[in-house]
């Protein structure tokens, strides 16, 4: 099994490298990928040194998957070229994700519907992709018919750029390298991505749309406010939502502890809830402060923290993966 990274430098990319060793991934050859100025540099994999690549070197290398970390540019641009090579790309950029020709796949939600000819395969945001691991099976149950939900957003998701940012301002106050208009220390920045027309920002929008496609269900009303809070670790999810059909709240404890790839935390008298700081470094997504919304009937609140970096980018592209190879669909 040959494997290209492609972004193999990068935050996301250098992750990738660390799940697919962790998680045992059969890889018999490595293809790292960067950027020209990269290109010729060894980076180290399981012991082991390899050159890292241009595309046109990757692509001649024939590996049956790369895992694309290298923004929406560069997927737009190359993940064609891979995929007529016969080379199957997971991308985790937002190039594809809304394209309707293209599968968006988490895979404890969606998997089942891939095949052999999805060469270009979308991996969601990373707030998306935490949450609907939680919504599906509640969805089946109950079937969803609103969501509220609000991020709080590591900084660890903008980028290398944003880390130093945090800890340049944690260390002297300031910093000359800014990644945000606004300092992120000791501050909360309600904005992630650009506004759109509507006055909500790109990434909220994602979340909207994302959940639909993935869900396979446009009747799911969804609102979002995400938010980037001077944290790193993961992800932090307020969600709200309200059913069609009502619930009891131990059957709710009952099937998140049963749900793979979910970690109840919820032990109030010992103050036991999801956290980043214990999400960091984890591959599942963590759920607590399970509770009835008292305001009105068939709703419930519940908190959702998950590593960005990890399941959500990194670790679900690798499930990708792991789920064509179990299913000789490359």
């Amino acid at each position: 099994m040959k494997i290209a990274v492609v972004g193999a430098t990068g935050l996301v990319g250098t992750k990738m490298l660390e799940v697919l060793s962790e998680r045992n991934f059969p890889v018999t050859e490595l293809v790292p990928v960067a950027s020209e100025r990269s290109v010729g540099k060894e980076i180290t994999f399981k012991e082991k040194k390899y050159i890292v690549h241009s595309m046109e070197q990757a692509i001649a290398a024939k590996p049956q998957i790369a895992l694309f970390s290298a923004g929406g540019d560069t997927s737009k641009e190359w993940a064609p070229k891979f995929a007529a090579a016969g080379i199957t790309v997971i991308d985790n950029s937002s190039a594809w994700r809304m394209d309707p020709s293209k599968k968006l796949i988490v895979p404890e939600v969606n998997a089942s519907e891939l095949s052999k000819e999805d060469k270009i395969i979308a991996n969601p945001n990373c707030s998306t992709i935490q949450m609907v691991v939680v919504l599906n099976p509640l969805h089946k149950k109950y079937k969803i018919k609103r969501v509220v939900v609000s991020t709080y957003q590591s900084v660890t998701g903008t980028g290398v750029k944003a880390v130093s940012q945090l800890m340049n301002e944690r260390k002297d106050g300031k910093s000359d390298e800014m990644a945000y208009k606004y300092k992120i220390d000791l501050n909360v920045i309600p904005q992630i991505d650009v506004f759109l027309d509507n006055g909500y920002t790109k990434e909220e929008m994602k979340m909207v749309n994302e959940t639909k496609k993935i869900m396979s269900d446009d009747t799911i009303a969804l609102t979002a406010t995400t938010v980037r809070i001077p944290v790193m670790g993961g992800h932090s999810e307020s969600v709200n939502m309200e059913f069609e059909n009502d619930f009891e709240v131990k059957d709710i404890f009952k099937m998140m502890s049963n749900t793979p790839g979910i970690i109840l935390q919820d032990d109030i008298q010992n103050q036991i809830y999801p956290m980043p700081m214990n999400a960091h470094n984890k591959d599942e997504v963590f759920v607590g402060r399970i509770r009835r919304d008292e305001s009105q009937p068939k709703t419930l609140n519940l908190w959702i923290v998950a590593d960005n970096l990890r399941k959500g980018a990194a670790t679900n592209a690798v499930q990708i993966a792991e789920y064509l190879l179990e299913n000789k669909l490359v």
